[in-house]
């Protein structure tokens, strides 16, 4: 075996570079930089709560929706879930502080804490972050730990009267075909609301539903929404206009277009006559 050396081997050199610690300065600035990051997604939602609540919007937007989906390209289920996401974060933030720093980075993950009281809000995150070994935990991470709480717990049924919600049918074979429809509750029970939609009323576990989260007003419009529907809803319909019914089932705005509104008042004068 030869002892020469292998020239290309020997012309390799190994040069380290010490990367320089942080000053005090830029530690502080990093820490600063990183607040900025968890907060942003969340005072985007308190920003949308105070448009709403003040009807900034309404120089130029018939309603809050119209407004959001125009200006940011959110839909109504997007601007909801940011206000909500704030309302947990700003929960979080007292009792977090002291821990680590660690708060919630993206509404995913405070999403499944949005119906716990605060202080269950701060007893899942601090869990969620435990099982993330110390770090900002998944929304599949908090969400579990949610469920478990709420089968020890029992969260009460939070849901009130005229309060309008939309049906998430899930694997519910009762609810088939109703997924994604409004309904009002006019019963509140301990696991379970009995709900009037379009064609009837039901009785529907709280896993299956979503508050749409409207103000008092927007309710009582969707409850004369309901009763027009149900006047004039019979399976004895054309198909034609069975289906026109149908698609009012599905609204996601509390009030009805120019045509819709046409539509309807004819419908209303057959039924009279």
């Amino acid at each position: 075996m030869s002892n020469e050396e292998d020239p290309v081997s020997a012309d390799i050199t190994v040069t380290f570079v010490e990367v320089p610690e942080l000053t005090e300065q830029e530690q502080r600035d990093r820490l600063h930089l990183e607040r900025r990051v968890e907060r942003a997604v969340f005072e985007a939602g308190k920003a949308l709560a105070e448009l709403r609540d003040r009807r900034l919007y309404r120089s130029t937007h018939k309603t809050f929706e119209d407004y959001c989906r125009d200006r940011f390209g959110h839909s109504r289920r997007q601007s909801y879930l940011l206000m909500d996401a704030a309302v947990v974060f700003d929960n979080l933030l007292e009792k977090c502080d002291p821990m680590d720093h660690i708060l919630p980075t993206s509404e995913r993950q405070v999403r499944p804490m949005t119906k716990l009281e605060p202080q269950q809000q701060q007893e899942v995150w601090q869990q969620a972050v435990e099982l993330a070994g110390g770090k900002v935990p998944t929304g599949r991470i908090v969400k579990d730990v949610v469920q478990k709480i709420m089968e020890r717990t029992k969260v009460p049924n939070t849901y009130q009267l005229g309060e309008v919600c939309q049906i998430l049918a899930k694997d519910n074979p009762d609810l088939r075909g109703k997924g994604g429809n409004w309904c009002i509750v006019n019963h509140v029970g301990e696991f379970s609301c009995t709900v009037t939609m379009w064609d009837g009323e039901y009785t529907v576990g709280l896993q299956y539903l979503k508050s749409f989260d409207y103000l008092p007003a927007e309710c009582q419009q969707m409850l004369l929404i309901c009763e027009r529907v149900i006047r004039v809803y019979s399976r004895e319909l054309e198909e034609s206009v069975q289906k026109f019914l149908e698609s009012l089932g599905k609204l996601n705005r509390t009030y009805l277009t120019d045509l819709e509104e046409k539509l309807f008042i004819v419908l209303e004068s057959q039924a009279i006559a």
